[in-house]
Protein backbone atom coordinates (compact mmCIF):
# COMPACT_ATOMS: atom_id res chain seq x y z
CA UNK A 1 0.00 0.00 0.00
CA UNK A 2 1.46 3.50 -0.97
CA UNK A 3 0.44 6.79 0.30
CA UNK A 4 0.94 9.81 -1.33
CA UNK A 5 3.36 12.42 0.78
CA UNK A 6 2.40 16.28 2.16
CA UNK A 7 5.80 17.80 3.70
CA UNK A 8 6.14 19.66 7.02
CA UNK A 9 8.36 22.13 7.32
CA UNK A 10 10.93 22.41 9.61
CA UNK A 11 13.37 24.85 10.91
CA UNK A 12 16.30 22.14 11.82
CA UNK A 13 15.85 19.44 9.01
CA UNK A 14 13.91 21.40 6.44
CA UNK A 15 11.07 19.07 4.99
CA UNK A 16 10.00 16.47 6.38
CA UNK A 17 7.86 13.67 4.34
CA UNK A 18 5.07 12.33 5.99
CA UNK A 19 2.08 9.98 4.66
CA UNK A 20 -1.10 10.11 4.87
CA UNK A 21 -1.62 7.35 6.55
CA UNK A 22 1.14 8.65 9.20
CA UNK A 23 -0.77 11.90 9.83
CA UNK A 24 -4.03 10.24 10.73
CA UNK A 25 -1.82 9.26 14.12
CA UNK A 26 -0.16 12.23 14.17
CA UNK A 27 -4.21 13.72 14.73
CA UNK A 28 -4.89 11.36 17.09
CA UNK A 29 -5.30 13.28 20.62
CA UNK A 30 -2.38 11.28 22.09
CA UNK A 31 -0.08 12.26 20.10
CA UNK A 32 -1.57 16.10 19.68
CA UNK A 33 -0.91 16.56 23.56
CA UNK A 34 2.54 16.91 22.95
CA UNK A 35 1.68 20.38 21.02
CA UNK A 36 1.50 21.43 24.50
CA UNK A 37 4.23 19.31 26.43
CA UNK A 38 7.55 21.87 26.54
CA UNK A 39 10.59 19.87 25.36
CA UNK A 40 12.77 21.83 28.33
CA UNK A 41 10.28 22.22 30.99
CA UNK A 42 11.81 25.58 32.93
CA UNK A 43 14.47 26.29 30.63
CA UNK A 44 12.55 29.08 28.75
CA UNK A 45 12.88 30.73 32.38
CA UNK A 46 16.67 31.55 31.33
CA UNK A 47 16.69 30.83 27.08
CA UNK A 48 13.81 32.37 26.38
CA UNK A 49 13.42 30.77 23.35
CA UNK A 50 13.37 27.24 24.55
CA UNK A 51 9.70 26.75 24.34
CA UNK A 52 9.56 23.81 21.66
CA UNK A 53 7.66 21.02 22.19
CA UNK A 54 7.82 17.46 22.17
CA UNK A 55 5.54 17.53 18.93
CA UNK A 56 7.70 18.95 17.50
CA UNK A 57 10.92 17.52 18.33
CA UNK A 58 9.24 13.89 17.87
CA UNK A 59 8.90 14.75 13.91
CA UNK A 60 12.05 15.56 13.47
CA UNK A 61 13.30 12.30 15.28
CA UNK A 62 11.31 10.50 12.93
CA UNK A 63 12.95 12.18 10.48
CA UNK A 64 16.81 11.22 11.15
CA UNK A 65 15.75 7.90 12.05
CA UNK A 66 14.34 7.18 8.67
CA UNK A 67 17.83 8.68 7.13
CA UNK A 68 19.66 6.38 9.69
CA UNK A 69 17.82 3.43 8.40
CA UNK A 70 18.52 4.25 4.71
CA UNK A 71 21.90 4.30 5.43
CA UNK A 72 22.20 1.13 7.43
CA UNK A 73 20.23 -0.70 5.02
CA UNK A 74 20.25 0.90 1.42
CA UNK A 75 17.97 -0.12 -1.81
CA UNK A 76 18.60 -1.64 -4.88
CA UNK A 77 16.96 -0.48 -7.68
CA UNK A 78 13.93 -3.13 -7.49
CA UNK A 79 13.36 -1.75 -3.46
CA UNK A 80 15.05 -4.73 -1.80
CA UNK A 81 18.35 -4.54 -0.06
CA UNK A 82 20.81 -7.59 -0.90
CA UNK A 83 19.50 -9.45 2.27
CA UNK A 84 15.92 -8.22 2.85
CA UNK A 85 13.35 -8.64 0.49
CA UNK A 86 11.06 -5.04 -0.09
CA UNK A 87 8.32 -5.84 2.12
CA UNK A 88 10.21 -6.99 4.76
CA UNK A 89 12.52 -3.95 4.84
CA UNK A 90 9.37 -1.60 4.12
CA UNK A 91 7.90 -3.44 6.95
CA UNK A 92 11.36 -3.13 9.60
CA UNK A 93 11.24 1.19 8.17
CA UNK A 94 7.84 1.87 9.05
CA UNK A 95 7.96 -0.09 12.40
CA UNK A 96 11.27 2.42 13.01
CA UNK A 97 9.64 5.44 11.78
CA UNK A 98 6.28 4.54 14.16
CA UNK A 99 8.76 3.76 17.51
CA UNK A 100 10.48 7.32 16.87
CA UNK A 101 7.56 9.07 16.41
CA UNK A 102 6.00 7.80 19.59
CA UNK A 103 8.60 7.82 21.75
CA UNK A 104 7.87 10.32 24.04
CA UNK A 105 4.20 10.02 23.97
CA UNK A 106 4.41 9.60 27.21
CA UNK A 107 6.22 12.30 29.04
CA UNK A 108 4.09 14.42 31.68
CA UNK A 109 3.46 17.84 31.95
CA UNK A 110 6.77 20.21 31.72
CA UNK A 111 8.25 16.71 30.49
CA UNK A 112 10.98 15.35 32.92
CA UNK A 113 10.09 17.56 35.33
CA UNK A 114 6.89 16.11 37.00
CA UNK A 115 8.13 12.79 36.43
CA UNK A 116 8.46 12.79 40.64
CA UNK A 117 4.43 12.38 40.67
CA UNK A 118 4.16 9.27 38.90
CA UNK A 119 2.69 6.15 40.24
CA UNK A 120 4.61 2.64 41.04
CA UNK A 121 4.83 0.79 37.21
CA UNK A 122 3.02 -2.11 38.58
CA UNK A 123 -0.33 -0.09 38.21
CA UNK A 124 0.01 0.51 34.52
CA UNK A 125 -0.78 -3.16 33.71
CA UNK A 126 2.41 -3.63 31.22
CA UNK A 127 3.10 -6.88 31.99
CA UNK A 128 6.44 -8.27 30.85
CA UNK A 129 6.97 -4.29 29.45
CA UNK A 130 7.25 -3.44 33.29
CA UNK A 131 10.42 -5.32 34.24
CA UNK A 132 10.78 -7.00 37.26
CA UNK A 133 10.68 -4.37 39.93
CA UNK A 134 6.91 -3.71 39.56
CA UNK A 135 7.42 -1.43 42.56
CA UNK A 136 9.65 0.96 41.44
CA UNK A 137 8.12 4.20 40.10
CA UNK A 138 7.24 4.52 36.43
CA UNK A 139 8.66 6.73 33.96
CA UNK A 140 7.59 8.52 31.00
CA UNK A 141 8.74 5.42 28.67
CA UNK A 142 6.48 2.85 30.72
CA UNK A 143 3.49 5.66 29.93
CA UNK A 144 4.65 5.50 26.15
CA UNK A 145 4.50 1.88 26.09
CA UNK A 146 1.44 2.22 27.65
CA UNK A 147 -0.32 4.61 24.96
CA UNK A 148 1.04 2.56 22.50
CA UNK A 149 0.05 -0.82 23.78
CA UNK A 150 -3.24 0.09 25.40
CA UNK A 151 -5.14 2.77 24.31
CA UNK A 152 -6.99 4.21 21.20
CA UNK A 153 -3.76 5.02 19.03
CA UNK A 154 -1.87 1.80 19.47
CA UNK A 155 -5.97 0.22 17.94
CA UNK A 156 -5.43 3.19 14.87
CA UNK A 157 -1.64 1.57 14.42
CA UNK A 158 -3.55 -1.88 13.68
CA UNK A 159 -5.76 -0.29 11.56
CA UNK A 160 -3.58 1.79 9.48
CA UNK A 161 -0.80 -1.07 9.42
CA UNK A 162 -1.83 -4.32 10.33
CA UNK A 163 -3.32 -5.74 7.29
CA UNK A 164 -1.10 -3.79 4.34
CA UNK A 165 2.68 -3.86 6.15
CA UNK A 166 2.14 -6.55 8.80
CA UNK A 167 2.80 -4.16 11.94
CA UNK A 168 1.13 -4.64 15.29
CA UNK A 169 1.11 -2.55 18.25
CA UNK A 170 3.58 -4.60 19.63
CA UNK A 171 6.38 -4.53 17.27
CA UNK A 172 6.58 -1.03 17.76
CA UNK A 173 6.70 -1.18 21.67
CA UNK A 174 9.06 -3.55 20.90
CA UNK A 175 11.95 -0.95 19.61
CA UNK A 176 10.76 1.80 22.11
CA UNK A 177 12.01 -0.51 24.89
CA UNK A 178 15.51 -0.87 23.47
CA UNK A 179 16.20 -3.88 24.88
CA UNK A 180 15.77 -7.84 24.83
CA UNK A 181 13.97 -9.92 27.94
CA UNK A 182 12.88 -13.60 27.85
CA UNK A 183 10.49 -14.35 25.34
CA UNK A 184 10.67 -11.38 22.97
CA UNK A 185 9.29 -11.89 19.37
CA UNK A 186 11.11 -12.65 16.90
CA UNK A 187 9.18 -9.92 14.58
CA UNK A 188 12.53 -8.55 13.46
CA UNK A 189 13.87 -11.81 12.34
CA UNK A 190 14.61 -12.81 8.81
CA UNK A 191 16.94 -15.34 6.99
CA UNK A 192 18.28 -16.57 10.21
CA UNK A 193 19.30 -13.16 11.11
CA UNK A 194 18.51 -11.03 14.14
CA UNK A 195 18.02 -7.43 12.63
CA UNK A 196 16.56 -5.92 16.02
CA UNK A 197 19.50 -4.79 17.90
CA UNK A 198 20.27 -2.33 15.36
CA UNK A 199 16.25 -1.29 14.77
CA UNK A 200 16.78 -0.52 18.23
CA UNK A 201 19.46 1.54 18.10
CA UNK A 202 18.13 3.75 15.96
CA UNK A 203 15.93 4.27 18.45
CA UNK A 204 17.92 4.47 21.74
CA UNK A 205 21.01 4.15 21.56
CA UNK A 206 24.34 6.21 21.70
CA UNK A 207 23.99 6.98 18.28
CA UNK A 208 20.25 7.45 18.05
CA UNK A 209 18.34 9.76 16.34
CA UNK A 210 16.25 11.01 19.66
CA UNK A 211 19.56 12.56 20.43
CA UNK A 212 20.16 13.42 17.18
CA UNK A 213 17.46 16.03 16.89
CA UNK A 214 16.77 17.05 20.20
CA UNK A 215 20.73 18.35 20.72
CA UNK A 216 20.47 20.48 17.24
CA UNK A 217 16.66 21.37 18.17
CA UNK A 218 17.52 22.38 21.89
CA UNK A 219 20.32 24.07 20.40
CA UNK A 220 18.29 26.21 17.91
CA UNK A 221 15.88 27.59 20.11
CA UNK A 222 18.19 27.79 23.23
CA UNK A 223 20.56 30.41 21.56
CA UNK A 224 23.66 28.15 22.74
CA UNK A 225 26.00 26.77 19.90
CA UNK A 226 26.77 23.51 22.56
CA UNK A 227 24.75 21.25 20.69
CA UNK A 228 25.83 21.30 16.96
CA UNK A 229 28.19 18.92 15.31
CA UNK A 230 28.00 17.56 11.71
CA UNK A 231 25.12 15.59 11.61
CA UNK A 232 25.29 14.91 7.69
CA UNK A 233 28.97 13.49 8.10
CA UNK A 234 27.80 11.00 11.29
CA UNK A 235 24.74 9.91 9.09
CA UNK A 236 26.47 8.97 6.03
CA UNK A 237 28.84 7.05 8.04
CA UNK A 238 26.75 4.45 9.45
CA UNK A 239 26.91 0.92 8.31
CA UNK A 240 25.33 -2.41 9.43
CA UNK A 241 27.49 -4.65 11.38
CA UNK A 242 26.59 -8.29 11.62
CA UNK A 243 28.00 -10.72 14.29
CA UNK A 244 26.63 -14.14 15.56
CA UNK A 245 23.45 -13.57 13.64
CA UNK A 246 22.72 -10.36 14.96
CA UNK A 247 22.48 -6.98 13.14
CA UNK A 248 24.33 -4.12 14.93
CA UNK A 249 24.69 -0.25 14.29
CA UNK A 250 28.37 0.46 13.19
CA UNK A 251 30.25 3.54 12.56
CA UNK A 252 32.89 3.90 9.71
CA UNK A 253 36.17 5.33 11.13
CA UNK A 254 36.36 8.43 8.96
CA UNK A 255 33.17 10.07 10.98
CA UNK A 256 34.86 8.80 14.47
CA UNK A 257 35.46 12.95 15.12
CA UNK A 258 31.78 13.64 13.87
CA UNK A 259 30.52 11.18 16.49
CA UNK A 260 32.87 12.36 19.67
CA UNK A 261 31.84 15.90 18.61
CA UNK A 262 28.24 14.05 18.99
CA UNK A 263 29.00 13.20 22.14
CA UNK A 264 30.48 16.02 23.55
CA UNK A 265 27.70 18.19 22.50
CA UNK A 266 25.15 16.49 24.81
CA UNK A 267 27.91 16.81 27.78
CA UNK A 268 28.18 20.21 27.17
CA UNK A 269 24.30 21.07 26.63
CA UNK A 270 23.49 19.53 29.82
CA UNK A 271 26.32 21.48 31.76
CA UNK A 272 25.24 24.94 30.02
CA UNK A 273 21.61 24.67 29.22
CA UNK A 274 19.97 21.45 30.86
CA UNK A 275 21.43 21.87 34.33
CA UNK A 276 21.84 25.42 33.65
CA UNK A 277 20.81 26.67 37.99
CA UNK A 278 17.57 28.53 36.76
CA UNK A 279 15.25 25.63 35.47
CA UNK A 280 16.91 23.71 38.44
CA UNK A 281 15.51 25.76 41.35
CA UNK A 282 12.20 25.34 39.73
CA UNK A 283 11.98 22.14 39.57
CA UNK A 284 12.88 21.64 43.41
CA UNK A 285 10.56 24.17 44.25
CA UNK A 286 8.04 22.10 42.05
CA UNK A 287 8.89 19.00 43.90
CA UNK A 288 8.50 20.61 47.80
CA UNK A 289 4.77 21.76 46.25
CA UNK A 290 3.58 19.12 45.32
CA UNK A 291 4.95 17.36 48.75
CA UNK A 292 3.05 19.98 50.81
CA UNK A 293 0.07 19.96 48.27
CA UNK A 294 -0.66 16.75 47.24
CA UNK A 295 -4.27 16.43 45.94
CA UNK A 296 -3.75 19.35 43.81
CA UNK A 297 -1.86 17.64 40.95
CA UNK A 298 -1.50 14.04 40.33
CA UNK A 299 -0.36 11.73 37.91
CA UNK A 300 -2.90 8.96 37.26
CA UNK A 301 -2.17 5.82 36.06
CA UNK A 302 -5.09 5.34 33.97
CA UNK A 303 -3.67 5.92 30.09
CA UNK A 304 -7.00 7.91 28.91
CA UNK A 305 -7.10 10.44 32.35
CA UNK A 306 -3.42 10.40 32.22
CA UNK A 307 -3.51 11.96 28.09
CA UNK A 308 -5.36 14.53 29.08
CA UNK A 309 -3.03 16.20 31.39
CA UNK A 310 -0.65 19.02 29.68
CA UNK A 311 1.49 21.99 30.68
CA UNK A 312 -1.33 23.91 30.35
CA UNK A 313 -3.18 22.35 33.71
CA UNK A 314 0.01 21.98 35.64
CA UNK A 315 0.18 25.81 35.22
CA UNK A 316 -3.42 26.19 36.27
CA UNK A 317 -3.39 24.44 39.21
CA UNK A 318 -0.44 26.18 40.11
CA UNK A 319 -2.22 29.81 39.64
CA UNK A 320 -5.14 28.45 41.75
CA UNK A 321 -2.91 27.12 44.96
CA UNK A 322 -2.45 28.89 47.72
CA UNK A 323 0.28 27.04 48.48
CA UNK A 324 3.71 29.12 48.69
CA UNK A 325 6.08 27.23 46.50
CA UNK A 326 2.94 27.15 43.88
CA UNK A 327 3.08 31.25 44.09
CA UNK A 328 6.85 31.20 44.36
CA UNK A 329 6.93 29.12 40.88
CA UNK A 330 3.97 31.95 39.44
CA UNK A 331 4.94 34.88 40.54
CA UNK A 332 9.12 33.88 39.67
CA UNK A 333 10.16 34.43 42.84
CA UNK A 334 12.91 31.73 43.34
CA UNK A 335 15.33 30.93 45.92
CA UNK A 336 18.74 32.55 44.56
CA UNK A 337 21.98 30.83 44.59
CA UNK A 338 24.57 31.08 46.60
CA UNK A 339 27.07 28.93 46.09
CA UNK A 340 28.22 26.58 43.22
CA UNK A 341 30.75 24.37 41.97
CA UNK A 342 31.43 21.89 39.76
CA UNK A 343 33.41 19.00 41.16
CA UNK A 344 35.01 18.26 37.28
CA UNK A 345 36.98 21.66 37.40
CA UNK A 346 38.09 21.59 40.51
CA UNK A 347 41.60 22.84 39.45
CA UNK A 348 39.89 26.01 38.35
CA UNK A 349 38.28 26.93 41.82
CA UNK A 350 39.09 25.00 45.33
CA UNK A 351 35.34 25.69 46.77
CA UNK A 352 34.07 25.76 50.46
CA UNK A 353 32.88 22.19 51.80
CA UNK A 354 29.37 21.96 50.46
CA UNK A 355 28.32 19.89 53.28
CA UNK A 356 29.74 22.00 55.83
CA UNK A 357 27.93 24.77 54.14
CA UNK A 358 24.28 23.35 54.20
CA UNK A 359 25.27 22.26 57.86
CA UNK A 360 25.96 25.72 58.72
CA UNK A 361 22.85 27.31 56.83
CA UNK A 362 20.98 24.45 58.94
CA UNK A 363 22.40 25.89 61.99
CA UNK A 364 21.65 29.38 61.46
CA UNK A 365 17.80 28.49 60.67
CA UNK A 366 18.10 29.59 56.83
CA UNK A 367 15.72 28.52 54.55
CA UNK A 368 18.06 26.46 51.91
CA UNK A 369 17.46 23.99 49.46
CA UNK A 370 20.99 22.11 47.66
CA UNK A 371 21.44 20.19 44.66
CA UNK A 372 23.24 17.42 43.22
CA UNK A 373 23.45 17.45 39.53
CA UNK A 374 25.42 15.34 37.12
CA UNK A 375 26.64 16.19 33.75
CA UNK A 376 27.41 12.64 32.02
CA UNK A 377 28.66 12.05 28.75
CA UNK A 378 27.05 8.48 27.97
CA UNK A 379 23.96 6.89 29.38
CA UNK A 380 24.99 3.69 27.65
CA UNK A 381 28.13 3.17 28.19
CA UNK A 382 29.19 0.74 30.39
CA UNK A 383 25.27 -0.49 31.11
CA UNK A 384 25.68 -4.11 31.20
CA UNK A 385 23.76 -6.60 28.27
CA UNK A 386 23.78 -3.00 25.88
CA UNK A 387 23.95 -3.62 21.67
CA UNK A 388 27.16 -2.69 21.12
CA UNK A 389 28.00 -0.16 18.51
CA UNK A 390 30.78 -0.88 16.39
CA UNK A 391 33.58 1.36 14.50
CA UNK A 392 34.51 0.14 11.18
CA UNK A 393 37.74 0.44 9.23
CA UNK A 394 39.32 -0.53 6.25
CA UNK A 395 41.91 -2.90 7.58
CA UNK A 396 40.82 -4.15 10.57
CA UNK A 397 37.76 -6.21 12.20
CA UNK A 398 35.09 -3.83 13.64
CA UNK A 399 35.50 -2.72 17.45
CA UNK A 400 33.58 -1.87 20.06
CA UNK A 401 32.98 1.80 19.97
CA UNK A 402 34.02 2.29 23.61
CA UNK A 403 36.87 0.64 23.12
CA UNK A 404 37.97 2.62 20.07
CA UNK A 405 37.41 6.38 20.77
CA UNK A 406 39.44 7.71 24.34
CA UNK A 407 36.11 9.91 25.27
CA UNK A 408 34.71 7.27 27.76
CA UNK A 409 38.23 7.28 29.54
CA UNK A 410 38.35 10.56 29.58
CA UNK A 411 35.23 11.39 30.71
CA UNK A 412 34.19 8.47 32.65
CA UNK A 413 33.43 10.24 35.95
CA UNK A 414 30.69 12.15 35.34
CA UNK A 415 31.13 16.39 36.36
CA UNK A 416 29.18 16.91 39.78
CA UNK A 417 27.67 20.11 39.92
CA UNK A 418 26.86 21.11 43.83
CA UNK A 419 24.53 24.44 44.00
CA UNK A 420 22.87 25.85 47.50
CA UNK A 421 20.17 28.41 46.95
CA UNK A 422 18.63 30.47 49.73
CA UNK A 423 15.52 32.42 50.19
CA UNK A 424 16.44 36.02 48.84
CA UNK A 425 14.97 37.85 52.27
CA UNK A 426 17.68 36.00 53.63
CA UNK A 427 20.15 36.62 51.24
CA UNK A 428 22.36 38.79 53.61
CA UNK A 429 22.75 36.82 55.98
CA UNK A 430 23.34 33.36 53.71
CA UNK A 431 26.38 35.64 52.62
CA UNK A 432 27.86 36.13 56.10
CA UNK A 433 27.75 32.11 56.45
CA UNK A 434 29.48 31.42 53.70
CA UNK A 435 31.79 34.22 54.05
CA UNK A 436 32.63 33.30 57.25
CA UNK A 437 33.77 29.62 55.53
CA UNK A 438 35.72 31.62 52.83
CA UNK A 439 37.71 33.15 55.57
CA UNK A 440 38.38 29.81 57.37
CA UNK A 441 39.59 28.67 54.18
CA UNK A 442 41.55 31.53 53.25
CA UNK A 443 45.33 30.74 54.55
CA UNK A 444 44.69 26.88 52.84
CA UNK A 445 47.36 26.62 50.44
CA UNK A 446 45.92 27.25 46.71
CA UNK A 447 42.39 28.42 48.53
CA UNK A 448 41.44 31.05 45.98
CA UNK A 449 37.59 31.14 46.44
CA UNK A 450 35.09 33.23 44.22
CA UNK A 451 31.79 34.19 45.86
CA UNK A 452 28.72 34.41 42.81
CA UNK A 453 27.76 37.41 42.03
CA UNK A 454 25.06 39.42 44.17
CA UNK A 455 22.13 39.12 41.99
CA UNK A 456 23.09 35.78 40.74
Amino acid sequence: MRDEHIHIRCPIHGTLPVTQREIKLIDHPAFQRLRTIKQLGFADLSFPGATHTRYAHSMGAMQLATRLFDRLFPVRGDGATPDLPERVRARFRQTVRLAMLFHDLGHAPLSHTTELLMPAVGELGLGVFAGDDVQRRATHEDYTLKIVLDSSLGQLVEEQFGDSDGIAARDVAELIVGATWPGASSRFRHGGVDYAPALRQIVSSECDADRMDYLQRDSFYSGVNYGKFDADWLIDNVTAVERDGQVFLGIRSRAIFSFEDFLLSRYHMFASVYLHYTPVIFEKMLARYFDEARQEFRLPADIERYTQLDDMDLILALRKSKNPWARRIVERRPFVLLDEHNEGHQQARVSVSHDELVRRLKDARIDHIATRSRSVLSKYFDVKKKAPIFVVTSSHDPVPLEEYTPLYARYNKPALLLRVFVDPERRVEARAVLQQLVDEHRDRPRATVTLPPQDA
